[in-house]
C-alpha cells in the first residue's frame, strides 16, 4: 500500500440552514468563512493551510446532505489547546456533548459538540 500523510483528504459536514451553520463555524473559529456553489451544492470552507497540503473540509448544503448525530465521526483540529474553540461553542449556538477529555500524554485531548444543525463534531488538540 502507498504511504499517505493523512487518512483523511477532505470532509463535508451536512447542513440544512447554511447561513446559521456558517455563522456558527465562523464564531467558534473566529474567522471569515469563504463560500461557493459547486455542482448545485452550497459550500463554506473551514480553515486550512493550503501551502502545507493539510486536510480541508467544508459545510455543505444540498441534495443528499442531511445533518445527523449518528453519522461519520470527525475530529477537527482545534490548534494547540482546544479550549480556545470549545469556549465559543455555546455562544455560537451549539451544545457541548463531551467536555475536554485527556486521551493520553501522546495523543492529547478531545471534546465533542453539537453544531446548530445537529451534527456531532469532535475537536482535537495536543494540550
Amino acid at each position: 500500500m502507498e504511504k499517505m500523510t493523512n487518512a483523511i483528504n477532505w470532509f463535508e459536514i451536512p447542513v440544512l440552514n447554511f447561513d446559521l451553520a456558517k455563522e456558527f463555524y465562523q464564531r467558534i473559529y473566529n474567522y471569515e468563512m469563504t463560500e461557493t456553489t459547486m455542482n448545485g451544492l452550497r459550500m463554506g470552507f473551514l480553515p486550512m493551510d493550503r501551502e502545507s497540503q493539510g486536510v480541508g473540509g467544508a459545510i455543505v448544503q444540498g441534495n443528499g446532505f442531511i445533518p445527523s448525530a449518528l453519522g461519520v465521526k470527525i475530529y477537527l483540529n482545534a490548534g494547540k489547546n482546544l479550549d480556545n474553540v470549545l469556549n465559543r461553542v455555546i455562544a455560537a449556538g451549539g451544545e457541548i456533548i463531551a467536555h475536554k477529555t485527556k486521551i493520553n500524554d501522546e495523543l492529547g485531548y478531545y471534546a465533542t459538540f453539537e453544531d446548530t444543525e445537529g451534527n456531532h463534531i469532535s475537536l482535537h488538540s495536543p494540550e
